[in-house]
């Protein structure tokens, strides 16, 4: 980490005026710098708001949002709600690891996608989706994954 983990800690809880309550904010700002949720952070933030690190992990866990191990900076998600499952999503799915070289659930070795799959996004009308970072696309087709994904190769 570029700086260091007790002065990151610091900074982040500072701006969250030190709230307890406000514990879940913090972790989505450690979660948008570092794609992820380091656990000397987590540690910290814990020991500075007085919040249980059973209750942060419970968090952590319980909401996609977050990760506790590190994500590409391209976050791939493909939509598993009824309507893309049954229009292809697994095959979009199983495309996508090939391309990647990694299966779902991981993150390519230069750190730069990571590959999830998610519930309902709402845009069953598009189905199959695939979501990259803030950007959605569909229908997508098997043989337009390798198109898809360079779209990100030089971001």
């Amino acid at each position: 980490m570029e700086l260091n983990v007790q002065q990151k800690a610091e900074e982040i809880v500072n701006r969250w005026n030190c709230a307890p309550s406000n514990v879940i904010e913090m972790m989505h700002d450690i979660q948008n710098e570092f794609n992820y949720l380091p656990k000397e952070l987590l540690y910290e933030i814990s020991n500075k708001v007085n919040v249980p690190i059973a209750k942060i992990y419970n968090i952590a866990t319980f909401y996609n949002a977050f990760s506790l191990k590190p994500k590409g900076r391209h976050r791939v998600h493909v939509c598993m709600g009824t309507p893309c499952h049954a229009l292809g999503a697994p095959r979009v799915v199983s495309a996508i690891e090939r391309e990647l070289g990694i299966k779902c659930g991981d993150t390519t070795p230069d750190m730069k996608y990571s590959l999830d799959i998610c519930g309902c996004v709402g845009t069953c009308g598009l189905a199959p989706v695939v979501i990259i970072g803030d950007d959605l696309f569909g229908p997508i087709k098997v043989d337009g994954v390798p198109r898809l994904l360079k779209k990100y190769e030089s971001k």
